[in-house]
């Protein structure tokens, strides 16, 4: 079996949404209307697909939620640099850069919804697809 999408459940899908396509370079597969407003977002690889929706179901205190219970990851060339941009843009820093022995560099963002971000740079990919140029 292979994942299709994962989902999450927000107060303002149509608000994460735009934020995650500026920002986070997604793409709309799918979407729906209101109520629920679900957003079915793609990665640049089109291998992973995020839906953002508002699901009348408590939406979780995302902002109180450790980032090692939950977080997104991202791959990115720089980490220091996509920290920066992100966090000029209205997210907020959640610890500082790691630089771990084994090559990776990670660190954590929260976007402006308080939802963890984590940014990493793999010293060695977890899957030959996420190799970076």
């Amino acid at each position: 079996m292979n994942i299709e999408h994962i989902a999450i459940n927000v107060a303002d899908p149509v608000a994460v949404a735009d934020w995650y396509m500026r920002h986070l370079g997604l793409q709309v597969v799918r979407k729906g209307p209101g109520p629920i407003f679900g957003h079915f977002l793609a990665d640049s690889a089109g291998k992973v697909v995020l839906e953002i929706y508002y699901q009348n179901a408590p939406v979780p205190d995302y902002a109180s939620i450790d980032p090692f219970v939950f977080h997104i990851a991202f791959i990115t060339p720089d980490v220091a640099a996509d920290r920066a941009r992100l966090i000029a843009v209205g997210g907020k820093a959640e610890g500082e850069i790691n630089y771990a022995p084994n090559g990776d560099v990670l660190c954590f963002v929260r976007d402006p919804w308080g939802i963890v971000l984590q940014l990493a740079r793999r010293g060695t990919p977890l899957l030959h697809s996420q190799r970076l140029a």
